[in-house]
């Protein structure tokens, strides 16, 4: 079974007229009636447990794609409403029963994954709906992360490789009035960069590499230039993406802003970590917080104003150098440091030692705001491509993502864009109202770690900001899918027993990325 594109105003390689459609194979087609349904039941019913609602254009899309009746439109309305999540368990055993499905039924999440970005776009609720059904149908996160890194490869290296091959074609023709290139204009969302993409950089090479994972008829329109267009489109402009950000000129208060890469290769969705202070020595680089994230697709981190970062780090070595010969002095009166957070009346050598970092806090507060605003003009504009993106941060790496979501919940059409967000220690309003906001704008998790006896964080962020709710220090009280506290008070030992203080107050960068990636390569339920 196939599934007709419209056709598009120019001429295809390889093809005689410009109006003469595509044929694209379907997987979810060659099965059952009865299987179709309960594939498309199943992706209605999570739906309207994900992102409830009446109208779903991915829903009506993907009846399209597997060619059922319009008739069933009704039913999927239900479902999306939030009905009928009893029959889950029926969609399943009808799907179980499938020829096609006899080995597992990876088959299903690969057509999602190809039905998602056929038009080159991946949506990050498209993503979050894909996990979830991929879990129900026992289909494993590595599974689908091998799926989407073998795609995601052969449509960049296909780009790249035809590229080379139109380059020896036009010299070899030089001189022939031949129309072999044909420019494509992408404007992406809210940036409306035009992208130039040639399009007789066709055939071979991107269907040949792209036929094992989609099938022939799959990899026919990537072999097109409807397929280099979408490679475009997923990517970003030109194939740069993030790594090819960097902020040329100041922007407001913002000196520095720019990408660098964690991992290599191309992905359909991405990771990017944001750094909340920069140490001496070993950890010394915006990179090496991040050295034990793991395997979590592309990764990339935000290289920002390194100058104050660098200043807050080597300020707070010497409060907490100031802090141990304290503690030392007053080891009568508290047997570990945590006492004093319980003190009513802070001591005046607290009190002293403490005054010097109210400054470089006080500023990297102020920029880490603005960066955080400026990351939302980034993605808004997809530099990244229109892919999902995944944020996590420590500290005021943290802060910088809260102010980016917060940015991106004042503008419509940003629902898309971020898929999970790790907060690490985040010296933000803890309030539900605050969160409220930005919920709209993650489309999977929203992960607070929080440590209530971070006196640090307390003590500097409540003294600068006057406010007593910081999410960094108590579990978010708001009552969402998304919304998942996780207390780190057993992994996180603040300043206790004889622990160095230097590097007991970064548990966040170090020894909790275990706890972000498996959030982030989707280990977790999705708590529905």
């Amino acid at each position: 079974e196939h599934i007709i594109i419209s056709p598009h105003p120019f001429t295809l390689p390889g093809r005689e007229r410009p109006d003469e459609p595509i044929a694209v194979a379907v997987i979810g087609r060659q099965l059952t009636e009865p299987g179709r349904f309960a594939y498309a039941g199943l992706c209605g019913v999570s739906l309207g447990q994900l992102f409830p609602g009446p109208e779903n254009r991915y829903c009506t899309g993907l009846v399209q794609w597997l060619g059922l009746d319009e008739s069933v439109m009704p039913v999927m309305g239900a479902f999306l409403a939030g009905l009928g999540f009893e029959g889950s368990d029926t969609f399943l055993s009808i799907l179980q029963a499938e020829p096609l499905l006899s080995a597992g039924a990876t088959p299903i999440t690969q057509d999602l994954v190809s039905f998602s970005v056929k038009d080159g776009l991946y949506d990050s609720r498209s993503r979050v709906l894909i996990r979830h059904v991929s879990c129900l149908l026992r289909v494993s996160p590595q599974q689908l992360e091998e799926f989407e890194a073998t795609l995601g490869e052969r449509l960049r290296e296909g780009v790249v490789e035809t590229a080379e091959e139109s380059s020896r074609r036009q010299t070899k023709e030089r001189g022939r009035k031949l129309r072999r290139y044909l420019l494509i204009g992408l404007a992406t969302v809210g940036g409306g960069a035009v992208i130039g993409v040639t399009g007789g950089l066709a055939a071979p090479l991107v269907a040949a590499g792209a036929s094992a994972v989609l099938g022939a008829g799959g990899a026919a329109v990537l072999g097109s230039a409807t397929g280099i267009a979408i490679m475009a489109s997923l990517f970003g402009a030109a194939g740069a993406g993030l790594t090819g950000y960097k902020m040329n000129k100041r922007v407001g208060a913002i000196e520095e802003f720019e990408f660098l890469p964690l991992s290599s290769g191309k992905h359909l969705h991405l990771t990017v970590a944001v750094t909340g202070w920069l140490c001496t020595g070993k950890y010394s680089s915006f990179q090496a917080p991040w050295c034990s994230l793991g395997a979590c697709g592309e990764q990339y981190c935000l290289v920002w104003e390194s100058r104050f970062l660098r200043d807050l780090g080597s300020t707070m070595a010497a409060l907490l150098d100031g802090l141990v010969s304290m503690v030392a002095q007053e080891a009568l009166k508290y047997t570990v440091l945590s006492g004093i957070v319980t003190a009513l009346t802070w001591p005046a050598s607290l009190l002293a030692v403490a005054s010097v970092i109210d400054n470089p806090w006080s500023v990297c507060l102020s920029r880490s705001a603005e960066v955080g605003k400026h990351l939302a003009q980034v993605l808004r504009s997809r530099h990244q491509g229109k892919r999902p993106v995944s944020l996590i941060g420590f500290s005021l790496g943290a802060r910088v993502i809260y102010f980016c979501l917060q940015e991106l919940a004042k503008d419509q059409g940003c629902e898309g864009v971020v898929e999970d967000v790790v907060l690490l220690g985040a010296p933000v309003d803890g309030t539900a109202q605050a969160w409220e906001r930005m919920v709209k704008v993650v489309a999977g998790k929203i992960v607070n770690g929080y440590c209530r006896g971070d006196w640090l964080l307390g003590y500097v962020y409540r003294g600068s900001s006057a406010q007593l709710s910081v999410a960094g220090l108590q579990p978010i009280s708001l009552n969402d899918r998304r919304i998942f506290n996780v207390d780190l008070s057993s992994v996180v030992t603040c300043c206790s027993g004889r622990t160095p203080l230097t590097k007991s107050t970064l548990p966040s960068s170090f020894i909790l990325n275990s706890v972000a990636s498996s959030f982030l390569k989707g280990k977790t339920s999705t708590n529905i």
